[in-house]
C-alpha cells in the first residue's frame, strides 16, 4: 500500500515506523513546511492518505484528496464545527473518507459498551453520569475527540441529558467531561455512573500511541478500495 502522510508530528512518524516495518511504502510526508509539495504529488502513485495534521490543516487537507479520489483516513480533531461542510463536499465530488476521532479498536469497542450501558441507565434515574480524560500535555484539544464521543454516545441514550460540558456541573440536564494533562500519558477515559449506594465504572487506558497507530494503518488498507463517507463502525461491522 501507497501512503501519503498529512501531518508529521509525534503519530505521523509512528504511523511512518509502523507502516514501513509493514512493507507499506510512504508516499509523502507532508506537514506545515512543507505543504507546496502537494502541488507536485502525482496522485496516481498513492493509495490512501493519514491525516494526523492540526485543525486548521485537515479541512483543506480533506479537500485536497477528495478533489484527487485519493481516499483519506483523518485522525485530525478539533475541526467538527465544518465536518457537514466536508461530507457535503464528499458527497458532490463523489470522495471517500472516514473521520474517527480514535483509531484504537480497543477505544471503539469502548465506544459500543459505554452506549450499550448508557441505554441500560436510561431509566435508573437514581444515578448520576461523569466522565473524565487525562492524556498527555501537548494534547492541543480539550476535551479531547474521543471524548466528546463518548459524551454523545451517552446523550444520545440518556433521555435526562441533553448537553456536555467541560467542567463540573451541578445542571441535571448537562453531561460533565472533566479534562487533565498530565505527561507523559497517552489516553485514559473513564465513565462512572454514582449513587447513593454504588458506583458503576467503566475505563480504557492506552498504554503507547501504537494502539492509535496501528489501527490508523489498518483503516487505511480497508478504505482504499471503499467509497463515500465511511466510519469505524463500518471498518468494524458492527451489528
Amino acid at each position: 500500500m501507497k501512503i501519503l502522510l498529512l501531518g508529521y508530528g509525534k503519530m505521523g512518524q509512528l504511523i511512518d515506523q509502523l507502516a514501513t516495518q509493514s512493507g507499506h511504502q510512504i508516499i509523502a510526508k507532508i506537514n506545515i513546511d512543507n505543504r507546496s509539495d502537494l502541488d507536485q504529488l502525482d496522485n496516481s502513485k498513492v493509495d490512501v492518505a493519514i491525516d494526523f495534521s492540526q485543525p486548521e490543516a485537515a479541512v483543506d487537507n480533506i479537500k485536497w484528496c477528495i478533489d484527487h479520489q485519493i481516499p483519506v483516513a483523518v485522525g485530525t480533531t478539533g475541526w467538527l464545527d465544518r465536518k457537514a461542510e466536508i461530507d457535503s463536499y464528499c458527497q458532490t465530488k463523489d470522495g471517500t473518507y472516514l473521520y474517527a476521532s480514535n483509531f484504537s479498536i480497543g477505544v471503539n469497542l469502548f465506544f459500543k459498551l459505554n452506549q450499550q450501558l448508557a441505554k441500560l441507565m436510561n431509566n435508573q434515574e437514581q444515578y448520576s453520569v461523569k466522565t473524565k480524560e487525562i492524556h498527555h500535555t501537548q494534547k492541543l484539544d480539550s476535551p479531547s475527540g474521543t471524548s466528546i464521543t463518548i459524551a454523545e454516545g451517552i446523550i444520545g441514550q440518556i433521555d435526562r441529558k441533553s448537553d456536555w460540558v467541560n467542567h463540573k456541573t451541578n445542571q441535571p440536564k448537562e453531561l460533565e467531561i472533566i479534562s487533565e494533562r498530565v505527561d507523559p500519558a497517552p489516553g485514559t477515559h473513564e465513565v462512572s455512573y454514582s449513587s447513593t449506594v454504588d458506583t458503576i465504572e467503566i475505563k480504557h487506558t492506552a498504554h503507547s500511541r501504537e494502539g492509535f497507530a496501528k489501527g490508523a494503518i489498518a483503516v487505511s488498507e480497508w478504505l482504499k478500495d471503499q467509497k463515500g463517507i465511511k466510519s469505524m463502525e463500518d471498518f468494524l461491522n458492527f451489528d
